[in-house]
């Protein structure tokens, strides 16, 4: 993928997490050190690698934009299929009819070239890697927003196929129906500092009520779109049904704060009423101009709406920033104020973590709270131009913090998980163990309700099974007993996380002991 550190990168980001403490790697079980000593063994093989990481189960993404997660030549297929057209100039679709600097999408299947131009405005591809990515990026979303809303219930169908096929079970997207109305409603109402009683005035005469409606009804119908695109109920399905899927709703951090108000007390109004919805995330560049100006405000917003919505989770892009990218001062706060003043439950990319003022407590707190970090690899080198040893991958897991891996907008970066995976283990050195234990947490930092499979903190103790399932795992031979069968069939979580377990007792099985060996398909 390109990422690969710099020696004296690496040596002065280690030096900063205290080599000492990074975490000592957790030596392989009997079941593990046959696949441990495969991947040893393939390293330095492309081919056998890749398709070890392929096969290799990894739990859950927890940080996906779904329409950026979309793959780009399947969005211009549907452009084709929806009659729209695409400008000759900004590469934008737009609705028909095809006037002076426009042609239709479905030129896009004879002239190779038109095509390969749309590929390029609309994601990473062949983007050059020593320049900054980071306008590029952002801009594809506005270039082809209007294919993917028009076409949810598909774009989550191909989504969902794309993450069984990395052998992921379980996937939190983010998406914002009834977005439109929401700023609506908070355009109506206006900006009001007393935060209370702006609450007040969105939900007085069922404001915000006719939101999560309008919202639970646009999902209502991407949801039968889906299981008509994906044929779920079929003799056919596809392998997306088998997913399971919930989603994250996204406000706006660039719009006005009555907007963004409005938007959030929405997404968490959903979260606590509709089980398909599970949380609220701030999304747009962080280090845009209102995104900066109102950061504090926005943290301020969401600690006030948790009071309100105490059982609605919270995962924020907090420090997905850079030298260079902002001001020296807005790299000193964002991480900190995001688990301190807003209390997520959850920081997406975490990027700029030492440049923040007392870093060291900030990461203290995370690792104390269990609020884990979406680490997205690719996308963070392609918009902020962080790799390797400059990325706090191994500060956070010095420091006890729960890592997971994800991959952002996978349809733009053009990157999957396996390729994350696969650049961790190269970049700093893990073993399959340590990635088994990242699989692992996917599962154990989602958003799903129920008790978890593990006892305790298992970023800070390791993943040890509740007393109710512990010698009866997959792979022991040993079926659940009633206990373990009661936990798994109350908790939506431990069921997952079983699921998982008997994933890696399924791909363990494929090594043999002491041979080089492909893993068998699946």
């Amino acid at each position: 993928m390109g990422l690969a550190p710099t020696a004296q990168a690496q040596t002065q980001t280690r030096a900063l997490a205290h080599p000492s403490s990074l975490p000592i790697p957790r030596p392989p079980t009997p079941a593990e050190a046959p696949a441990a000593a495969y991947l040893r063994s393939v390293r330095r093989d492309p081919t056998l690698l890749r398709r070890f990481f392929l096969r290799l189960p990894k739990g859950g993404d927890l940080h996906n934009h779904l329409f950026g997660a979309v793959r780009t030549e399947y969005l211009i297929g549907l452009a084709g299929d929806d009659g729209l057209c695409v400008d000759t100039v900004t590469l934008t679709a737009v609705v028909p009819p095809c006037g002076p600097g426009a042609r239709p999408a479905v030129d896009a299947r004879t002239d190779r070239g038109f095509h390969d131009a749309i590929l390029r405005a609309w994601s990473m591809q062949d983007f050059p890697p020593d320049r900054s990515g980071h306008d590029h990026f952002f801009a594809t979303f506005d270039k082809y927003g209007l294919v993917a809303s028009r076409n949810q219930g598909r774009v989550l169908a191909q989504v969902a196929d794309s993450v069984a096929a990395q052998h992921q079970s379980y996937l939190e997207t983010m998406v914002d129906p009834a977005s439109d109305a929401a700023a609506r409603l908070g355009d109506e109402v206006g900006w009001d500092p007393d935060l209370p009683a702006l609450h007040a005035k969105l939900a007085a005469g069922r404001g915000l009520d006719r939101l999560v409606a309008d919202a639970r009804t646009e999902t209502d119908g991407a949801d039968a779109e889906f299981r008509t695109a994906a044929r779920c109920g079929t003799t056919r399905p596809r392998p997306g049904c088998a997913l399971t899927v919930r989603r994250i709703y996204q406000a706006f951090r660039g719009e006005p704060p009555e907007r963004v108000f409005t938007q959030l007390a929405l997404g968490m109004r959903l979260a606590e009423r509709d089980p398909r919805f599970v949380a609220v995330d701030l999304v747009q560049p962080e280090d845009g101009t209102v995104a900066l100006a109102d950061y504090g405000l926005q943290m301020r917003m969401v600690r006030y709406l948790r009071t309100v919505y105490p059982h609605a989770h919270v995962t924020l892009h907090a420090g997905e920033l850079w030298s260079g990218l902002v001001e020296p001062a807005d790299l000193r706060f964002h991480i900190a104020a995001a688990v301190r003043v807003a209390r997520a439950d959850r920081v997406g990319h975490g990027v700029d973590l030492v440049h923040e003022d007392d870093w060291r407590g900030t990461a203290r707190a995370m690792a104390a709270r269990g609020t884990a970090v979406e680490v997205p690899f690719t996308s963070n080198a392609q918009i902020l131009g962080v790799r390797g040893a400059e990325h706090p991958f191994d500060t956070y897991r010095a420091y006890g913090v729960p890592v997971v891996l994800a991959t952002d907008d996978p349809g733009v970066s053009r990157t999957d998980i396996s390729r994350e995976y696969q650049y961790a283990a190269a970049t700093y050195g893990l073993t399959y163990p340590d990635l088994k234990d990242l699989a692992r947490a996917s599962l154990q930092y989602a958003f799903l309700p129920g008790r978890s499979l593990w006892l305790g903190s298992p970023a800070r103790d390791g993943y040890r099974p509740v007393a109710a399932c512990a010698g009866r795992l997959p792979g022991t031979g040993l079926p659940p007993g009633a206990r373990c069968r009661r936990l798994l069939d109350t908790s939506a979580r431990a069921a997952v996380q079983w699921r998982q377990e008997a994933a890696f007792a399924s791909f363990e099985s494929t090594f043999g002991r002491g041979r080089r060996q492909r893993p068998r398909p699946h």
